[in-house]
């Protein structure tokens, strides 16, 4: 596991690119080149499905057991190379090495719940339905499966859908992001040895051709995307021409609700956490602050030197940096511009100059936005929040679900029925209380709306890979 990949990873075996093309891999932070990848075509992505179909002839005949068996094994041996994955994820990503030792530690733990929970799986009990016959429901895996995952958390999501997919019996072709497929090449490298040849399969390069040909491929029985609606909508529209099964986990914008009676030093180091962690890039980030007009004021107050107070810098510089750099000069570039496209909004802190040569945003606090602003309606995806004053609790469920997004939102009050009379009326797939971000493997995780549609995490992830058959049997 030393050496940075340049192959993509099919049948068991490391195999040059069909074309030989390579593709460039840097560190974000420094500009380093940290290797090459291969930059596959959609020869590379027909032979490794054609390596999972050989290998599904051997993986759909494993017990529960025996899937369990493995996937332990290979949790073992990510643990055992704890420290060399989360170097890579951090040099590959720019994430500070505290925050990716901890990834990978989730990514492990991931894995051997997904490991565990299979041989617990549940389901409608047999039964007599009508005389002299007994019906039985199975849950079958889907068959072969692609996965494409999204560049901010490359080894945790890599897991979350091979851990669930393997789990549930199917074989995998993983296409990583083409910025940041060095952990996926990594996890390759340590399941050679332990999974059957085409199980899993690893193949890197761009969305097209990669991406697009595992969405059309009519071998392909379903496939699990992490990444952008854009990307969601078009890998949807790709697969309805197969009738392929979709899992989507798009992007989000997601409200932190607090209350007059909230406990403002505690939502304030809450949304410290939430809003800056990996650099804002998570979809379930607290990018969207709705505040009680009667405590707007004190809160700004304690908000902005928090924000302030986050220690930036480039991984290299030790173990006291909290944030890193935006992954990829493009999307730096992307996020300072919804920073500066609202017309009437006040910078209060952060990122002022949108020609700064680095892939680095300080965190950001903005005020004096409307409802219908850009930076309200769409993904911003970086260590920004916007903050904006409601009058009514009513005002403030409004304007949390007045977006196109529906993947999370928390509620901060002392207050238990008004959290739990709220909850239910927000359009979104998980609500924290008094928390935000914190995430378990044994928990579900997904959107509504434009944020996408399954679940990943917990049993009910595991169930997404599988399709149910119903067994007739007439007797008597």
């Amino acid at each position: 596991m030393t050496q940075i990949r340049s192959q993509n990873f099919i049948g068991g075996q490391w195999i040059d690119p069909a074309d030989g093309a390579r593709a460039p891999i840097t560190n974000p932070a420094t500009g380093t080149v940290l290797g090459e990848v291969a930059a596959s075509s959609r020869v590379d992505v027909d032979r490794a499905v054609e390596a999972a179909e050989t290998g599904r002839q051997t993986w759909r005949e494993t017990t529960p057991r025996e899937r369990s068996e493995y996937l332990f094994a290979l949790a073992d041996a990510m643990a055992a190379h704890r420290s060399e994955l989360a170097d890579l994820e951090s040099a590959n990503v720019g994430k500070p090495i505290l925050n990716a030792r901890g990834e990978v530690d989730e990514a492990i733990d991931g894995l051997r719940f997904f490991a565990g929970a299979i041989r617990s799986s549940e389901g409608l009990a047999s039964n007599e339905f009508r005389r002299g016959a007994t019906s039985i429901v199975r849950r079958e895996p889907v068959g072969v499966v692609g996965l494409i995952t999204a560049w901010n958390f490359p080894l945790m999501g890599a897991i979350w859908k091979t851990g669930a997919a393997l789990a549930a019996g199917n074989v995998c072709v993983l296409k990583p992001a083409e910025q940041t497929p060095l952990t996926a090449l990594a996890l390759a490298d340590l399941a050679a040895p332990i999974l059957p040849p085409g199980v899993l399969n690893v193949i890197t390069g761009q969305g097209d051709p990669v991406g697009s040909t595992l969405s059309q491929h009519p071998k392909i029985r379903m496939v699990s995307v992490t990444g952008a609606v854009a990307t969601g909508k078009a890998v949807a529209a790709a697969a309805a021409h197969t009738l392929k099964r979709v899992h989507l986990e798009l992007g989000g914008n997601c409200p932190a609700i607090v209350f007059s009676d909230a406990d403002l030093d505690a939502v304030v180091a809450g949304i410290r956490h939430a809003a800056t962690v990996n650099s804002g890039q998570v979809c379930l980030s607290a990018s969207r602050l709705l505040v009680a007009k009667s405590c707007y004021d004190d809160f700004l107050d304690r908000l902005v030197p928090a924000f302030e107070s986050v220690r930036v810098g480039a991984p290299e510089e030790g173990e006291h940096i909290e944030m890193g750099p935006l992954a990829y000069r493009g999307h730096r570039d992307r996020v300072v511009d919804y920073i500066h496209s609202a017309q009437n909004a006040k910078i209060l802190t952060g990122h002022l100059d949108p020609d700064t040569d680095s892939n680095f945003v300080t965190p950001t606090v903005i005020t004096g936005v409307e409802q219908g602003d850009t930076i309200i309606q769409e993904e911003i995806f970086g260590p920004v929040v916007t903050v904006q004053p409601f009058d009514t609790d009513a005002q403030a469920v409004e304007w949390a679900n007045g977006t196109p997004f529906g993947l999370a939102a928390s509620l901060w009050t002392r207050d238990l029925n008004r959290a739990m009379n709220t909850a239910p009326r927000l359009e979104c797939g998980t609500v924290w209380m008094n928390d935000h971000l914190s995430m378990l493997p044994e928990m579900p995780h997904g959107g509504l709306k434009d944020s996408g549609y399954g679940i990943e995490g917990s049993s009910y992830g595991i169930d997404e890979f599988t399709q149910i058959k119903h067994l007739w049997i007439k007797h008597g």
